[in-house]
């Protein structure tokens, strides 16, 4: 489990590592341009990961057990803040999704996802007993998926907030509960999420426009069409750090949401799957960290963390290859930002301590065969 915990750590701080040199090629120009500085937005984005670090270091410390009692007010907190945002975030691209408090901003989406994912693990393992029955048990739960993820889509956030309900049925399958009911749930969540897209009007010419796209063989914005240019000028070893010219104002959000598509042209073919293993990497040693854990909230939480990170960087890389239509997600660990990349280290470091904190002897392994780990060991294996 140590060597879990160091693989977790040490590539998720390679990955930040890359993502300070992709940032500062991709944001160069633009920061010239808009700033009169080449390295304004490559400072910002060298404190915020410095803080980054800092945070994994410390949450790695701190006995994640302690959070099953700050689940429930962090759930009603978060749930307070995110209302909130709907009245005060001012609206940027259509949407509002930041708080401003003068000397910090941040995206109450981003620490929601956390949250949320700690306090359904607490759920899973405190409601057990009642997790078979829909009502009593599978209702509560979901309660809290709809109204988190609810108050994200409406921002409209509605790529942050469909991905929150994927990860969160997930975690309930893996948590032990019945297929039928998840199912019933699925549906639910894809009409109503299907209804917000098509209500707001940035989300609804985004997927109009994809679907068109794929119809007549178009890529669906200038976006996507620069990044693909991007990757495809990039071949096999890439043309070298520093030298892409995509940056040069060709490609909207370089350094943010479409960095995968610079990263691809500077590294190559090579470079971009390096860093699509890493991320496989940080998968497979996050499923053995939640198999190998003995306390069902730790296994669960280890499981959701993981899962999130995974599928967040599959869906941003989608959208930079032209697969899915433009959501405005970040890179993990690699994409400039603030709140996600935080939250994402903070998340890493809670990873990193449920791997130090179950360092399993053979004697304990053999004796595991707990009936509240039994159904997450049997998803896991």
């Amino acid at each position: 489990m140590k060597k879990l915990a160091l693989i977790i750590f040490f590539d998720a701080f390679v990955l930040m590592l890359l993502g300070l040199i992709i940032v500062m090629s991709a944001s160069s120009t633009y920061s010239e341009f808009k700033f009169d500085s080449l390295f304004h937005l490559f400072s910002s984005h060298f404190f915020k990961v410095v803080f980054g670090i800092l945070f994994m270091i410390l949450f790695s410390f701190i006995p994640f057990e302690v959070y099953k009692e700050f689940s429930k007010p962090a759930i009603f907190v978060i749930t307070l803040i995110l209302i909130i945002t709907l009245f005060v975030a001012p609206e940027i691209k259509g949407a509002g999704r930041w708080i401003h408090l003068g000397f910090l901003s941040f995206q109450p989406a981003d620490i929601a996802k956390l949250i949320l994912i700690t306090h359904l693990a607490f759920l899973l393992e405190d409601k057990k007993d009642l997790l078979q029955n829909f009502k009593e048990g599978f209702l509560y739960l979901f309660f809290w998926i709809i109204i988190i993820s609810g108050l994200v889509l409406v921002q409209p956030n509605i790529s942050n907030g469909l991905l929150l309900l994927f990860v969160s049925l997930i975690l309930l399958y893996v948590g032990g509960a019945k297929l039928r009911h998840i199912f019933a749930a699925a549906l639910f969540c894809v009409i109503a999420g299907g209804i917000a897209a098509m209500v707001f009007s940035h989300s609804r010419t985004r997927i109009f426009t994809f679907v068109y796209s794929w119809q007549h063989g178009n890529e669906p914005n200038i976006q996507v069409r620069q990044a693909l240019l991007g990757l495809g000028s990039g071949h096999f070893f890439g043309v070298g750090m520093g030298k892409s010219l995509q940056s040069n104002l060709f490609l909207p959000e370089a350094y943010g949401d479409f960095i995968f598509a610079i990263l691809g042209e500077e590294l190559g073919y090579i470079g971009a799957v390096i860093v699509l293993l890493s991320y496989l990497l940080i998968f497979f040693a996050g499923i053995l960290v939640a198999k190998k854990t003995k306390d069902k909230f730790g296994q669960l939480l280890a499981f959701g963390i993981t899962f999130s990170i995974v599928i967040y960087a599959f869906v941003n890389v989608a959208v930079a290859s032209g697969i899915f239509p433009t959501t405005g997600l970040p890179l993990p660990f690699i994409s400039y930002g603030g709140t996600s990349l935080i939250f994402m280290c903070i998340s890493v470091g809670i990873l990193v301590n449920i791997a130090l904190s179950n360092v399993p002897s053979i004697i304990a392994d053999s004796a595991i065969p707990a009936a509240n780990n039994q159904t997450v060991n049997e998803v896991l294996s």
